[in-house]
């Protein structure tokens, strides 16, 4: 499940006593792989043009900053040391040059898939890919100028970024392209610059809105933009973590029948019945493979969509067999650190199965993501999305954190 870590024990915005200043700050550094995170004393440097740096208020563990942090990852993506996290929700401490749509004091979630608004991917109804923005794993500097916005306090030299974002620390420097103000929605005809609402958000929202930086908003996304489920349709998701939790939770509002769920840990077959899983199958627990044990529960056809939210092929490959045959739609929710292949024959894709891949679950960050996250926060969504918090750790308190 996701761990949320609160940076800080005020919601407020900024004051101006810090804007184009070096800020020292906490920040927890991965110094190598594999070794626990070194809570130290980090210089953050005032944002550059069309960049925005970030007062965290409370930050989240994606599966993806562990597989980081373990250089599960090609060797070009490896940089330490390095500010991993790319879960968070803040508060604008101050805005670089040329920056319209958020500003001092607006409480925003940082995006590892950017959107400029201005290219040719941005203004394709096709991808939520950004030709400048979107999510590379193998950078760890700024666009601007190539150079980081963290070093250490004790030596001064820097620390890498990480998607982008870098949320494991309270303060954050990232572009325009990767934050949305999640209060106030874009408007065509005023740059995303409106009065300020009138009730404030209360702590346990803002927890809630971290999640919307990856985990809910690629789950529920994989679901309603990607495999697009439709009402009465048969769903089996590979993977019961926070991630296929989502998937589940993005079924149910749609209006799935029968709903799969496929883990080795019958633990969170708990949570999945709450999340609107119907059904579940433990790998382990039977001689015959997962995709025969899925048709037998759909009546030998198969299910209409199986979301694999993994990253691992042989879990690809019995999520793919157990669609049914001439529609079955299978999504990569989950990140593969392995260089090997699809494990499919082209022929199969013959019988009229189809699989694709999602980032994002599909969801343009700056247009569409404070609209997302607010349908999922409706009140029943709500308290389901409290699920997703396993634990709450101070992040002044959490020195040597290993996971």
């Amino acid at each position: 499940m996701t761990t949320a870590a609160d940076t800080t024990t005020s919601t407020t915005g900024a004051t101006n006593d810090t804007a184009g200043k070096v800020i020292t700050c906490l920040a927890a550094v991965a110094r190598a792989p594999n070794e626990p995170l070194v809570l130290e004393e980090i210089e953050v440097d005032p944002p550059q043009k069309t960049e925005v740096r970030i007062k965290i208020l409370y930050t989240s563990i994606c599966h993806t900053d562990i597989s980081a942090w373990q250089a599960r990852v090609p060797d070009a993506q490896k940089a330490f040391p390095r500010i991993l996290g790319h879960e968070a929700v803040g508060v604008v401490e101050s805005v670089g040059q040329g920056v319209t749509d958020v500003r001092e004091g607006d409480h925003v979630i940082p995006i590892f898939n950017g959107e400029c608004g201005d290219c040719a991917y941005c203004k394709s109804a096709t991808t939520n890919l950004c030709q400048h923005f979107r999510v590379d794993p193998f950078r760890s500097v700024m666009r601007s100028d190539g150079a980081c916005r963290f070093r250490s306090r004790a030596d001064g030299r820097p620390i890498f970024h990480f998607l982008n974002t870098s949320t494991f620390s309270q303060y954050t420097v990232v572009d325009s392209a990767c934050v949305v103000n999640i209060l106030r929605p874009p408007h065509p005809d005023d740059g995303g610059v409106r009065p300020p609402p009138s009730t404030p958000p209360s702590p346990l929202h803002l927890k809630m809105m971290s999640l919307f930086s990856c985990c809910v908003s690629t789950g529920v996304g994989a679901v309603w933009n990607v495999a697009n489920v439709q009402a009465g349709s048969s769903v089996a998701i590979f993977g019961l973590g926070a991630l296929g939790l989502a998937v589940a939770q993005g079924a149910r509002v749609r209006g799935a029948s029968k709903i799969i769920g496929v883990d080795i840990n019958p633990e969170k077959f708990i949570k999945g019945k709450v999340m609107g899983v119907t059904d579940f199958v433990n790998p382990i627990e039977s001689s015959k493979s997962v995709h025969e044990r899925i048709r037998e529960l759909t009546g030998g056809g198969g299910v209409d969509y199986s979301l694999e939210c993994v990253g691992n092929q042989q879990v690809l490959r019995e999520a793919f067999l157990s669609t049914h045959d001439g529609w079955g739609r299978t999504v990569l929710v989950g990140i593969y650190a392995s260089t090997q292949l699809l494990p499919l024959h082209p022929m199969e894709l013959f019988d009229g199965r189809s699989i694709t891949g999602t980032i994002f679950g599909g969801v343009r960050g700056k247009s569409q993501l404070h609209d997302l996250a607010h349908r999922c926060l409706q009140p029943v969504i709500y308290r389901i999305c409290s699920y997703f918090l396993s634990q709450k750790h101070e992040f002044s308190t959490a020195r040597g954190y290993d996971h």
